[in-house]
């Protein structure tokens, strides 16, 4: 399975844009898929995940209120719905993939990686 990560773009602060996350294969109900970034200097940060199965979503605070994580399983396409955006949202924004129950905030335990899509916000 492979992920591609697609929808980055610059936009003016309290702009919106929506990342989609399109896997090469099946999705199992195993699997979370989650949102990171990495801003310039900056250490890979958690942003939101969805489990494929239970559809149970978790979100940074820093983001909470402002984004939504969604899924399509026919598409097998996870999405990020990034609205309100602020210029501290710019960073490149990755999707990964886990299976199982580890902590889903922490990169290392993503065996998957789409490539980055990067985000500019302007104020």
């Amino acid at each position: 399975v492979q992920l591609q990560a697609s929808g980055g773009g610059s936009v003016q602060a309290g702009g919106s844009l929506r990342l989609s996350c399109a896997s090469s294969g099946r999705i199992f109900s195993s699997t979370s898929v989650g949102w990171f970034r990495q801003a310039p200097g900056k250490e890979r940060a958690f942003v939101a995940s969805i489990n494929w199965g239970s559809t149970s979503t978790f979100y940074d605070h820093s983001v909470k209120g402002r984004f939504t994580i969604s899924r399509d399983t026919a598409e097998n396409t996870v999405f990020l719905q990034m609205n309100s955006l602020k210029p501290e949202d710019t960073a490149v924004y990755y999707c990964a993939a886990l299976t199982g129950s580890p902590d889903i905030k922490a990169p290392n335990n993503y065996r998957i990686w789409g490539q980055g899509t990067l985000v500019t916000v302007s104020s």
